[in-house]
């Protein structure tokens, strides 16, 4: 695999605090020296010196369509679904960081329904176990599809993720569960918010509307200062937005964009709902990722979708606080991914594929030419 400064840089803090946090009785030598009957011993105790930031990761939509599920069972090989080995190969980038954050496009199907794809999706539950061993942490939820299973797929999703010991954002259980949480990573405290443009003309059933929540500038605005009253040192907003399959931003992704940032409570934003890259720009200051692509679906690109429905990306950040406690997000680093249909649906590490020598001559031309399109849209932002 690659190493980039990024990579390195994490691998090297990580060995630095392991080397400080191994805690015995190496950390409190003693020197006894005995003069005229009296002893005086001497103890030099080692302090583990305090994090200055913390890393994350996010990935594009999850949209797992029947074809996916298919092969999920078949890797599971009679037991059920096990979508683990797709993320193979993105794992050892996720594990790099201390946050990564996925984005669950569908609910998961209520319990005794079949999967369902297009145009009312729902995954198999197994799919939420397979997204904790990949290496996240949490994912947003809120999307055009939160409610294609009714109340029945919002609590279905929500309790896998509550099993799995994973968090998410953008789907609850009561009015409570919508309002904004602050959790730590590594010592910080961080808020995670999530919001998608609609639900494909579905309403929500019984009038609940807290179930999940709307793109509202105002809205995102109000909640983040919330988090802020609360200690949130950190506020990132997930965004479900943009236009299927446009790379271009759209006004509306601008507007929303423009308004948010400018009110100075939010730190960070990450899109995605095109099924395509979208550019990264700074607006207002604030590292805006519009469109992350898909990291694993099956859009028919002989139909609506083009080739550039299979490149994804891993995009990482790195959050420091400076003397006056105000966080500074680093340039985001890009690596781009593709989902291989004709193996397995694994989701390949472009970048490391290339520099693999065993990579057959076909699968390296598929990631090159994935890799050029991925160029024109986030191409700076690649090491």
């Amino acid at each position: 695999m690659r190493q980039s400064p990024f990579r390195i840089g994490v691998a090297t803090l990580a060995l630095a605090l392991a080397a400080c946090g191994s805690s015995g009785a190496s950390d409190n030598e003693s020197a006894s020296t005995t003069a005229a009957s009296t002893t005086t011993v001497a103890t030099t105790t080692t302090t583990e010196p305090k994090p200055t930031g913390f890393s994350m990761a996010f990935t594009g939509d999850v949209l797992i369509h029947s074809y996916v599920w298919e092969e999920a069972r078949d890797y599971a090989a009679g037991n059920g679904y096990d979508f683990a080995p797709m993320f193979a190969e993105i794992k050892p980038i996720l594990q790099t960081v201390d946050l990564a954050i996925c984005h669950l496009e569908v609910p998961i199907a209520p319990a005794g329904e079949e999967p369902q794809t297009f145009p009312f999706y729902a995954a198999p539950v197994e799919l939420v176990a397979g997204l904790k061993w990949a290496g996240y942490e949490r994912c947003s939820t809120a999307s055009n599809h939160t409610i294609d299973q009714g109340i029945a797929g919002v609590e279905a999703t929500i309790a896998a993720f509550k099993a799995n010991k994973l968090g998410q954002s953008g789907m609850a259980s009561t009015p409570a569960d919508i309002e904004p949480k602050v959790f730590k990573v590594n010592g910080f405290k961080v808020t995670h918010l999530s919001y998608t443009w609609g639900y494909n003309g579905i309403d929500m059933p019984n009038g609940e509307n807290w179930r999940s929540a709307l793109i509202n500038a105002d809205r995102i605005i109000e909640d983040a200062t919330k988090a802020r009253a609360m200690g949130a040192q950190f506020v990132v907003v997930s965004m479900h937005w943009g236009s299927e399959p446009l790379h271009e931003i759209t006004r509306y992704q601008r507007e929303n964009a423009e308004a948010i940032t400018a009110s100075g409570a939010v730190d960070l934003i990450v899109g995605h709902h095109s099924h395509v890259l979208q550019p990264i720009e700074q607006v207002n200051g604030v590292w805006t990722v519009f469109g992350l692509g898909n990291i694993l679906s099956s859009h028919p690109t002989r139909e609506f979708f083009p080739p550039e429905s299979q490149d994804g990306a891993v995009v990482t950040v790195n959050v420091e606080f400076g003397m006056n406690g105000k966080p500074i997000v680093g340039r985001p680093v890009v690596y781009p991914t593709w989902v291989d249909k004709n193996d397995g649906y694994v989701i390949r590490d472009v970048g490391s594929g290339l520099f693999n020598p065993n990579t057959s001559s076909s699968l390296r031309q598929a990631l090159q030419v994935s890799l050029d399109r991925s160029r024109k849209y986030v191409g700076d932002f690649i090491p």
